[in-house]
């Protein structure tokens, strides 16, 4: 009874060994030639497949593999694997996966997956991408648009902000960079936009710079300078100063000092009289035209342009008159106003009015025409004046009692030496230029004369 009962458990044991070993062995000789369960190569599930499956099945997803680029505009545009001789750098990796997984340990699979997974790294004919990348229509130069900063237009309030232009240029090395690290790891699509593949403007309509730079523009132009003339005015406002702003590609505003200058010389033309033709009414009564000299008013251009610069940049608001290098006695049409004297080279004779009043009158003698020492014509201002000089020549030394002088060397001047005035005495025995008035005449006009008064000699 015993010996059978051994016998029953004996052979009860070799039967569940033979299940066993058949339920562990089977599987092993399946595993001999197929990977384990949970096998994966480059993320694709290859569990119970053989070698040569797997390789067909790997090379088939590969040569169906397509990148798309998403472009602005929402257009798109493909690369494919054959466009560029895709392919992996070497199958033996795959075996190699196979023979290191041994199919006695089948079992293991299931605790230890990670070293049952592989990635089979590609490669591609940089030549043929260079060119795949050369033929995008995104990198086509007649469809290509510039990007632009943002930028500043005049309005009658002040600047506004022009936006930003993105365009749409690629930058080259940069798409080839991030292309090919997107076939090298099997991506299926890249955002141009996201991978920041385009040039974009340096400045945005809301970069800081941007916003500085209104404010900047818009506190010139704010300025608001008047000049007085007289009864005329020239007003400076945003409406000029605008013209006179540049901004560099870095946005930094400038007024352009030419220009300013140049605003000033075309103001100087208006309105400087120096040795400008002007209507005199001459004692006669007639009305004739006089030019030349240095009488009269004169812009200082240098010292105004600096000064005016300043006030815009300050953003000020000033009523002003023009800084002159030269001033003249009246603002009016005819800036020599009602104190000059009038010398008529033509009749010889001489005229003081003061402040509208005929002080004095006389017969002189002016320069010797003969002998090429013709008076010259124009308005010119007394320079000075000074008593008991003594007027010295090439050859001669002629002392005076009343030295006016207006033009360098010419002035008015007592003559002693002279008994008659007047008539055609100039024209052959006349003086080196200067005007030669008899004593009574040249002491009157000394003593009400002041430095600055308008000369006008005219024939």
């Amino acid at each position: 009874m015993e010996k059978a009962k051994r016998k029953k458990v004996i052979i009860g044991s070799l039967i569940s060994f033979c299940i066993l070993l058949i339920a562990y062995g089977t599987p092993a000789i399946y595993y001999r030639n197929h990977f384990y369960f949970g096998s994966n190569i480059n993320g694709i599930n290859v569990s119970g497949k053989t070698v040569e499956e797997v390789k067909e099945e790997m090379e088939g997803k590969l040569k169906k593999y397509t990148l798309e680029l998403k472009e602005r505009g929402d257009k798109k545009e493909q690369i494919k694997a054959e466009d560029i001789g895709l392919k992996f750098s070497s199958e033996e990796k795959i075996k190699e996966l196979k023979d290191s997984q041994k199919p006695i340990k089948w079992a293991s699979a299931f605790f230890d997956r990670k070293d049952n997974e592989i990635t089979l790294e590609t490669i591609h004919d940089k030549e043929l991408l260079t060119k795949q990348i050369d033929k995008l229509s995104c990198l086509d130069s007649t469809s290509v648009i510039e990007p632009k900063s943002a930028g500043f237009k005049y309005a009658d309030n002040g600047y506004v902000v022009i936006d930003e232009v993105l365009g749409n240029k690629i930058n080259k090395d940069t798409l080839y960079t991030k292309v090919e690290n997107a076939v090298l790891k099997e991506e299926t699509s890249i955002d141009l936009e996201t991978e920041n593949c385009y040039v974009n403007p340096q400045y945005s309509a809301k970069s800081e710079r941007v916003i500085d730079a209104k404010n900047i523009l818009n506190k010139y132009t704010a300025s608001k300078i008047t000049y007085n003339f007289g009864e005329k005015k020239e007003i400076i406002d945003g409406s000029t100063i605008n013209k006179w702003i540049t901004i560099d590609e870095n946005l930094a505003v400038k007024l352009d000092e030419d220009k300013v200058k140049r605003y000033f010389s075309d103001i100087s033309s208006k309105y400087n009289t120096v040795g400008k033709t002007r209507g005199f009414v001459a004692s006669s009564g007639n009305t004739i035209s006089v030019s030349g000299g240095d009488y009269g008013w004169s812009i200082n251009t240098n010292k105004e342009t600096q000064d005016l610069i300043t006030a815009i940049k300050d953003g000020k608001t000033i009523n002003k008159e023009p800084q002159y290098s030269q001033s003249a006695l009246s603002r009016a049409s005819n800036d020599i106003g009602s104190t000059y004297v009038e010398i008529d080279m033509s009749k010889q004779h001489l005229w003081f009015y003061k402040n509208g009043s005929l002080i004095v009158q006389g017969d002189v003698v002016t320069g010797n025409v003969s002998a090429g020492h013709r008076t010259p014509a124009g308005v010119y201002k007394l320079k000075y004046k000074d008593k008991d000089a003594v007027l010295k020549g090439q050859d001669y030394a002629s002392p005076v009692k009343f030295w006016m002088p207006f033009n360098g060397g010419i002035g008015i001047h007592d003559a002693s030496w002279r008994k008659e005035f007047g008539g055609s005495i100039y024209k052959t025995n006349g003086s080196h230029g200067c005007v030669n008035a008899p004593y009574a005449l040249a002491k009157t006009i000394f003593e009400n004369i002041n430095p600055g008064t308008p000369i006008v000699c005219f024939y």
